[in-house]
């Protein structure tokens, strides 16, 4: 089976984006065939437009992001108002044809792990259904032990038992920041417990992939 990963994340704009960015890169610069995929998101395509430009043309935008909408709020409640409803059914069958042409796959959900994205479906829905691999996202910050916790506890155990998270350093760490990864490890494999450093204001996956330390993490991922 060609492997699958979904990215989710503990919240929105948590980092979701700018990591599967750094994947479909530093995957790219190995050779490996990759499709970075964000199907569904509203409130404009910012996104996708960086995955599309992470995959360098190996996909269109559309083939990226099929589902958009332009309201600023949980998918399926964007699509309603548009009158444009999505269907899991559909959306399987867009990421399945682009799994079928590259030999790895990058999902990326919107919003938490179970925010509604369709009709009666959510990021672990697909999960499910694609067997895909969990990398949890989150920001390493006071809060963040629970926020991963509950994720984890949200997951069918034969997902948890695949699940990777990523702490995503702010700029200006909190003290909780230097025991976040300590305390997740209580309960969660410490091994699949990884922290990305600070990749500056204004991101730029060519100049973050000099970072060893980030090519390291990144490595770890996809294993």
């Amino acid at each position: 089976m060609k492997p699958i990963f979904f990215i989710t994340g503990t919240d929105t704009g948590v980092g979701k984006t700018v990591l599967t960015a750094l994947l479909a890169q530093f995957l790219r610069a190995r050779g490996v065939r990759v499709a970075a995929l964000k199907p569904i998101c509203s409130g404009g395509r910012d996104d996708a437009e960086l995955l599309h430009a992470a995959l360098d043309g190996a996909l269109t935008l559309d083939e990226i992001n099929p589902w958009h909408f332009r309201a600023a709020i949980a998918p399926s409640l964007a699509a309603r108002l548009e009158r444009k409803p999505v269907k899991l059914a559909a959306v399987l069958t867009h990421i399945r044809v682009m799994w079928e042409k590259f030999d790895m796959t990058l999902v990326e959900g919107a919003g938490g792990l179970l925010s509604p994205l369709g009709e009666n479906f959510n990021s672990r829905d697909l999960m499910v259904a694609l067997r895909a691999t969990p990398i949890i996202v989150a920001p390493n910050k006071l809060g963040a032990v629970n926020h991963v916790l509950l994720t984890l506890e949200a997951l069918p155990k034969s997902l948890r038992a695949r699940a990777k998270v990523v702490l995503m350093s702010p700029a200006k760490p909190d003290l909780a920041a230097n025991i976040n990864t300590k305390l997740i490890g209580k309960v969660f494999p410490p091994e699949k417990i990884l922290a990305l450093p600070w990749l500056g204001n204004k991101f730029e996956p060519a100049v973050v992939m000099n970072g060893s330390r980030v090519r390291r993490i990144l490595q770890k991922l996809v294993r």
